[in-house]
């Protein structure tokens, strides 16, 4: 049975999972984030290794259908623009994966090894230790 007077004081929808991170050191307040900065170094890296390999293996398939092309006697004006349309695509469906991934990696970073936290109410950072 819930009391009448129970606020939801503590529950910021925006930081819905600040109830699990703990307390600030500085003002025990229970609004405090993630800062996670695995999370975003490993989008950044992840995104720009995806495209340079998205894009050297489309200008690779780019080179190969090229050739092929050469070989069975199509020589279209048109085909330089699919070989630049297909190396960005290339890079870019890598990019998107790439950036996906990293940032999967760089949470499981945050939670598990870094752990670095700011407090909403103070500004506090801070550091949880592991329990």
């Amino acid at each position: 049975m819930h009391d009448e007077d129970t606020s939801f004081s503590q529950f910021d929808p925006r930081t819905s999972h600040s109830l699990s991170l703990g307390a600030c050191p500085a003002c025990q307040s229970r609004r405090i984030k993630s800062r996670e900065f695995g999370k975003q170094a490993g989008a950044t890296i992840g995104a720009i290794a995806g495209a340079a390999s998205g894009l050297a293996g489309a200008l690779s398939g780019a080179v190969t259908g090229e050739d092929v092309g050469r070989y069975l006697g199509n020589n279209a004006p048109s085909m330089p623009l699919g070989v630049v349309a297909g190396a960005v695509v290339g890079a870019l469906s890598g990019g998107i994966a790439g950036c996906t991934v990293g940032a999967s990696l760089g949470e499981a970073v945050d939670a598990s090894i870094l752990r670095n936290r700011c407090c909403l109410d103070c500004g506090h950072r801070f550091s949880v230790s592991r329990a």
